[in-house]
């Protein structure tokens, strides 16, 4: 186990929240499945439900029916909510989170979206 993981497991606490957490693994992949998210950030399906629902109806996430599986769209210029991150968007957040290759990608992908919606 590595160290992070085994220091947050054994100390109950971790510098982010899991809706940080899933906010990286929407961005790492729009096509993720909620069961995956809760396997990767350590709870249940039914907490990253709630979680995506609360973060799409305050506009964070856009999600997209296509077929049996959805779609997810981060909105990063969305202001983050509380006073201490004042002036700081979801991308700033996750351009800290996510590597250099990782964020680009995040990037194309929505100006994808964008282009794909308006067409």
């Amino acid at each position: 186990m590595p160290l992070v993981e085994h220091d947050a497991a054994l100390h109950g606490w971790s510098f982010l929240s899991n809706y940080a957490h899933v906010l990286v693994c929407l961005a790492r992949d729009p096509d993720i499945t909620l069961r995956e998210i809760g396997e990767q950030v350590g709870v249940t399906e039914r907490a990253v439900h709630r979680i995506v629902c609360e973060l799409s109806a305050v506009g964070v996430v856009e999600k997209e029916r296509e077929g049996r599986r959805n779609h997810y769209t981060l909105v990063l210029d969305m202001p983050l909510r509380h006073p201490v991150e004042q002036g700081k968007t979801v991308g700033d957040l996750l351009s800290g989170l996510l590597t250099r290759g990782e964020m680009s990608r995040v990037r194309a992908r929505i100006r994808a979206d964008k282009k794909a919606t308006s067409a």
